[in-house]
């Protein structure tokens, strides 16, 4: 069994609204991430764009992306993350995808949609909490707003990574930082932050910030610049840290309701 599993987090400006051009440029970036990279992350909507006009994105491009991701992720024998616009039913989600190198598909529908910008009004809310496998690790994705609420990310199940991606705007870039730093250590897992960087079709600027911490909270990376940041997982780190600090054992016993 695997006991480290190398992370590429890809931080970069998006076209908006453009599928096309965004898989293009992802395709260029990802030839380009060395052979030894287990886990390609990409930020939210990485297709589009946080837009709130689904409709102005083509029904196929979902299922067009997903294709896309599991070519990239059988040529370049990585697994990739990201979450796009996909419509299923007559509903629009943001739902995020893992795809193994082997084509095995994971689907997340981000739990918290961003009232601030009408997420709630346009795109479904999702319900279940993803916890995945993948090289030994157990894997949590969420996407953006999702930060905000601690005891959704819960570890729970007793997780070794926690993985945000995001549309996170420069103006609140500080709570940002501060929570992608928090879950890490109420949670003893590794987090993982995906951001994107530029201006987007309505004018609202990203800074980047993209970042990986360890279980204490330590930073194995971090940026604001637009490029590919790099961390390697460290099994041994997640369970000598638990077994030393045993401060998981002593979390507060409740269930959701709702």
């Amino acid at each position: 069994m695997p006991s480290t599993l190398n992370t590429a987090l890809i931080q970069t400006d998006l076209y908006w609204e453009d599928p096309v051009s965004n898989r293009k440029m992802f395709e260029e970036k990802i030839a380009g991430i060395p052979a030894d990279v287990d886990l390609i992350v990409l930020p939210e909507m990485f297709t589009t764009g946080f837009t709130m006009k689904p409709e102005n994105i083509q029904l196929s491009e979902g299922e067009g992306t997903v294709k896309w991701m599991k070519q990239i992720a059988q040529q370049q024998n990585k697994a990739l993350v990201g979450s796009i616009v996909f419509q299923e039913n007559g509903k629009f989600f943001n739902r995020l995808f893992f795809i193994s190198p082997e084509g095995r598909t994971q689907v997340y529908d981000k739990k918290h949609t961003f009232t601030l910008a009408g997420e709630d009004e346009v795109y479904e809310a999702g319900h279940e909490k993803l916890i995945f496998q993948y090289k030994g690790f157990k894997i949590c994705p969420m996407i953006c707003y999702d930060l905000r609420f601690p005891v959704w990310a819960r570890n729970t199940e007793d997780y070794d990574v926690l993985i945000y991606v995001a549309n996170w705007p420069k103006k609140r870039i500080n709570a940002w930082d501060t929570l992608l730093k928090a879950r890490a250590i109420e949670n003893m897992s590794y987090c993982i932050g995906v951001n994107r960087t530029g201006k987007d079709g309505l004018d609202f600027e990203y800074p980047g910030h993209s970042a990986v911490y360890d279980v204490l909270g330590e930073t194995l990376a971090f940026s604001e610049d637009e490029k590919i940041l790099y961390a390697t997982l460290d099994k041994e780190h997640i369970e000598s840290t638990r077994k030393k600090l045993r401060f998981l054992e002593d979390r507060d016993r409740f269930n959701l309701i709702g």
